[in-house]
């Protein structure tokens, strides 16, 4: 017996050992970055707004709390350290179902399927935002989860539709983006029959029709947690009052020259909204952005779309300039939390007292922090990169693949719609790069659509004879 299982281990060691190398290579930067960066690296303000609807358990009213869900779920460790390990294990676990699938439902071999899962596991930015106190990683790594077993079979069946849009419905309480994916995810599986679509389409408005009844039982109106403020920024890159012609009430939000960037309307003490009271801004904002869309929709296509195609630049644009985005890198030193107040009264040593019971600032600690930092200025998936892989991609949506089009389409949406309803960053970017990844490894190695089916039953009639032999 154990000489059989030495025999089957050799076996699939050999099998698997380009993908083996890199994941061990991932393991190393998720270590460095663990030693380096000490409990966590944090995004003001938004890391303590999650914390602290996670210690309260609220839905918070500007943004979808999911992530403050699994914060809360993970708060019985008290350290902040665990969730950054977590993260780091949801980060290595999308590179290995990218490599699965593809073993999958490809002809590919075990290193051309590794080199499809690389970029997730080497990628320095990817590492960093897994090691970042914000909710995008917990995103990917549902959105993955979800086209993962929409895949796995030529045709999914009720329960693994059902599986996948409850994971889209998780991923879209954890930031809004994520709502169209269940639309694509659901014409996409109507090839299958009306069954999985039903039980996705169920599944999917458990989850939400749950979170807008807990949402309704703190604000006092159904909803899942947003902003028009967000998307009234955006339009203030383009916004022309003398084409809107808004009325007196929402003229004073009208932009002035120079144009700012779309964030800063939102904080700069120079922005209109400062004029506007609290209890008035979501009202009046999002009144003056749906103006200014439908007044100038092709002037907010054309915006949206500009600020997208930063993201195939080969150097990372820090917006509105170019040079490193100093939010998402790891840094050479940190500043000490400050008596600031974070987010619902409290300062940010409060907060992370509060949940771990001591002081989550962070600490640098090197030379950990220092062989992250020199791996980062070149070890990352750069703009025309990413262009090939999405046009690999669609090379097979072309070729009228399903299961291209679906992971495929899911990236689109991802890179194209948040600067289109907010503004252009790269920490929205890094989701689509494992999604890239699948469709042009699925692009790629696809089998021919009946030997597709017929592998698929093969395997069945294997996994039936192997449970009749243990019976």
């Amino acid at each position: 017996m154990s000489r059989g299982l030495r025999i089957d281990a050799a076996r699939v060691l050999r099998e698997h050992r380009a993908f083996l190398v890199v994941l061990a290579l991932g393991v190393t930067l998720r270590g460095l970055a663990v030693l380096g960066y000490r409990p966590a690296l944090w995004f003001w303000a938004d890391s303590f707004a999650y914390l602290s609807s996670a210690l309260d358990l609220r839905p918070l009213p500007s943004r979808p709390s999911g992530y403050s869900l699994f914060l809360w779920l993970l708060s019985p460790a008290r350290d902040v350290a665990v969730v950054t390990v977590v993260q780091h294990l949801l980060g290595l676990a999308i590179a290995c179902g990218i490599y699965a699938v593809l073993r999958r439902r490809t002809r590919l071999p075990g290193w051309a399927a590794a080199l499809a899962a690389a970029p997730v596991l080497l990628d320095a930015h990817q590492v960093q935002l897994e090691h970042l106190i914000m909710a995008d990683l917990l995103f990917s790594a549902l959105v993955v989860a979800a086209v993962a077993l929409l895949v796995w079979r030529p045709v999914p069946s009720a329960w693994l539709a059902g599986a996948a849009l409850f994971l889209l419905g998780l991923a879209s309480i954890t930031r809004t983006v994520g709502l169209p994916l269940i639309v694509v995810a659901l014409v996409l599986i109507a090839r299958a029959g009306w069954r999985p679509v039903l039980a996705g389409a169920a599944a999917a408005a458990v989850v939400l029709g749950g979170y807008a009844v807990w949402y309704r039982s703190a604000h006092g109106s159904f909803g899942l947690g947003g902003s028009n403020v967000w998307l009234w920024s955006r339009t203030m890159t383009f916004a022309d009052c003398s084409v809107m012609r808004p009325p007196r009430e929402l003229a004073v939000l009208c932009p002035s020259e120079p144009r700012l960037a779309a964030p800063a309307y939102i904080w700069d003490s120079r922005s209109p909204l400062q004029r506007v009271k609290g209890e008035d801004r979501e009202r009046l904002t999002g009144e003056f952005a749906r103006l200014a869309i439908l007044s100038q929709p092709l002037d907010f296509l054309r915006t949206g779309l500009h600020d997208a195609l930063w993201a195939f630049e080969w150097e990372r644009r820090v917006y509105p300039s170019r040079g490193w985005q100093s939010a998402y890198v790891f840094p050479r030193s940190v500043k000490p939390f400050s008596d600031k107040v974070a987010s619902a009264g409290r300062t940010a040593t409060e907060l992370t007292t509060a949940y771990q019971g001591s002081s989550g600032a962070t600490r640098v600690v090197e030379p950990y922090a220092g062989w992250l930092r020199a791996y980062q200025e070149h070890g990352f998936v750069r703009g025309p990169i990413l262009a090939v892989i999405l046009l690999i991609g669609l090379g097979g949506v072309v070729a009228r693949r399903w299961s291209v089009l679906l992971p495929w389409a899911a990236a689109v949406v991802l890179l194209f719609l948040p600067p289109l309803i907010a503004a252009f960053d790269h920490r929205y970017v890094v989701p689509v790069v494992p999604l890239a990844c699948l469709a042009a490894g699925l692009a790629v190695g696809a089998r021919s659509a009946a030997a597709d089916v017929h592998a698929d039953q093969g395997r069945q009639v294997r996994r039936g004879a192997n449970r009749a032999a243990r019976a």
